[in-house]
């Protein structure tokens, strides 16, 4: 029987960390022997944070494949995919921009999210963009970050798949990737997979400093390559109740970021219970608790830090998985457009091949 596929992915904006291994990677080192799977670096993507340096990204998809190869994903298994390198998902972006309109990629949630955290320039508006502004559009937003949950669709529907690991900010964006599939497949014939997301164990992890989402661009993280002396001076300084002052004062469990991040990563859960229950009655301080933190995070991440370092001498042998990997899951992009071109008729003098 055919398995079916996963598409999942990053955009290489830096070093993936604690929050990107619960809200996806966990699932996709779990799923992978299970389905055909596809792992996406996004980097075409990345240019809508940095299309100004986009020379820096090289070295963000290196550090991407290497986080992605240190927690376990397969490059025998697992097919890892360079956005850039693979056409086809931008012909097929170009098809769906026709599928949605500017009003519905405007009330994306995620999209709205994002806008409100970005800075995006402060030239002088002319009337025109005045006028919008006065109508809540920000006018200032280039086009390229308004069509990424396109683009994103794109990138799934490239590969024709059934299900996307991700975390759970981005589950807007897999919706939207349905209703542009039952579009399409209502124009022009049943050809796409509408596919189902996928959300971790924990659907999000806090940041370090309590914000609700730990966000690369908040500094509130917790990298998977972070030394463990970094590692424990980022826990040292971690948010916790702030009502409690002392030790002895009972303290909040539910909502903690310490917490949370002990239920996520502290294999020991009677020590875990034992903490809770004395940190509710005032007897035991902060400084305990994020000291077993420390240690429960360090045991996770020494031998991801381990593999890590033997891929970090290896320059050669990451540029070749990228460059073969992205090689072999053309073979799949290449299938699938051709049946979207197909579907639409638009093949007038038939199928152009390499």
């Amino acid at each position: 029987m055919e398995k079916k596929r996963i598409l999942t992915g990053d955009r290489p904006t830096g070093p993936l960390h604690l929050g990107h291994y619960v809200g996806s990677l966990a699932n996709r080192v779990k799923l992978q022997h299970e389905y055909e799977t596809y792992v996406l670096i996004a980097d075409v993507q990345a240019l809508t944070d940095n299309f100004e340096h986009p020379e820096t990204l090289g070295r963000n998809v290196r550090e991407v494949v290497m986080d992605y190869l240190a927690v376990g994903i397969d490059p025998e298994v697992a097919t890892i995919v360079l956005q850039s390198m693979t056409p086809e998902i931008h012909e097929l972006a170009i098809y769906f921009m026709n599928l949605v309109t500017l009003a519905r990629l405007t009330r994306n949630p995620t999209v709205k999210s994002e806008i409100t955290q970005k800075d995006f320039g402060k030239e002088e508006l002319d009337e025109e963009a005045h006028r919008l502004a006065a109508l809540g559009v920000n006018p200032q937003v280039p086009v390229g970050f308004l069509a990424y949950p396109i683009h994103q669709a794109a990138d799934i529907m490239a590969f024709n798949a059934h299900l996307v690991p991700v975390g759970v900010d981005q589950m807007p964006m897999i919706e939207q990737t349905r209703e542009i599939v039952r579009r399409f497949n209502n124009l022009y014939g049943p050809t796409l997979v509408e596919p189902d997301g996928m959300v971790g164990a924990f659907e999000r992890l806090p940041g370090t400093d309590g914000g609700a989402k730990m966000s690369k661009s908040l500094g509130n993280c917790i990298d998977l390559r972070d030394p463990a002396d970094v590692v424990k001076e980022k826990v040292r300084g971690m948010y916790t109740d702030p009502k409690r002052i002392r030790a002895d004062i009972p303290g909040t469990v539910e909502g903690n970021p310490v917490f949370t991040y002990h239920d996520a990563f502290n294999p020991n859960t009677d020590e875990v219970e034992d903490l809770k229950d004395r940190y509710r009655k005032g007897a035991v301080g902060d400084v305990e608790v994020k000291n077993k933190l420390t240690a429960a995070l360090n045991a996770f991440l020494d031998p991801i830090r381990e593999r890590r370092a033997k891929y970090e001498t290896q320059p050669k042998l990451i540029d070749e998985i990228i460059v073969e990997s992205t090689r072999r899951a053309r073979r799949t992009t290449k299938r699938v457009l051709a049946a979207v071109r197909d579907a639409m008729k638009v093949n007038y003098f038939g199928r152009v091949e390499e």
